[in-house]
């Protein structure tokens, strides 16, 4: 074999040694995205069961639902999370952040079962009183709850109750 025959080989080992290795990389990563969607996201397209991502919303008023836990077993929770237009109803096991209220900014990360339970593994709560997370924001600006240039947004505790802003020239 000479030289420039033996360059070759080597090019092409290395270029599907490299092509391998992005394979798998990209492979891993597809594995740990997690998407953010609303309830109206849920509605108009529903996720693969298998598939994780984050929901986010407020929790619904008077939809929070807490289950005695045995001795030893971590207590549950059952609530809804809104967008003003749509609702999924989640469940999590486990101790909630102190922050976490009806009416009040959440996001969950889990898996929406094949029932339309939204499974939690992890429930977030906003900051304080000003923090909004950007997802939720969008969703609803998305909603037509909210508009950045009208000012600020409604109080956190009416979002649950607000109607969608309606379009077109008609009443």
């Amino acid at each position: 074999m000479n030289r420039k025959r033996r360059r070759l080989w080597i090019l092409l080992l290395c270029a599907i040694g490299v092509g391998s290795a992005t394979a798998l990389t990209l492979t891993a990563f597809q594995d740990n995205i997690v998407f953010f969607r609303s309830p109206s996201d849920i509605m108009a397209e529903r996720p693969a069961p298998e598939r994780a991502f984050r929901l986010g919303g407020l929790v619904e008023a008077g939809s929070v639902e807490r289950e005695e836990a045995a001795a030893g077993a971590r207590p549950t929770v059952r609530f809804r999370v809104t967008d003003g237009a749509h609702a999924v109803p989640v469940t999590y096991q486990g101790v909630l952040p102190d922050l976490f209220r009806e009416g009040q900014g959440v996001v969950t990360a889990g898996r929406l079962g094949l029932d339309g339970m939204f499974r939690a593994t992890e429930v977030l709560a906003r900051h304080d009183e000003t923090y909004m997370p950007p997802e939720v924001a969008d969703a609803l600006k998305r909603a037509g709850h909210w508009q950045p240039e009208q000012g600020t947004p409604p109080p956190a505790a009416t979002w649950n109750t607000l109607q969608p802003a309606r379009t077109g020239s008609g009443s």
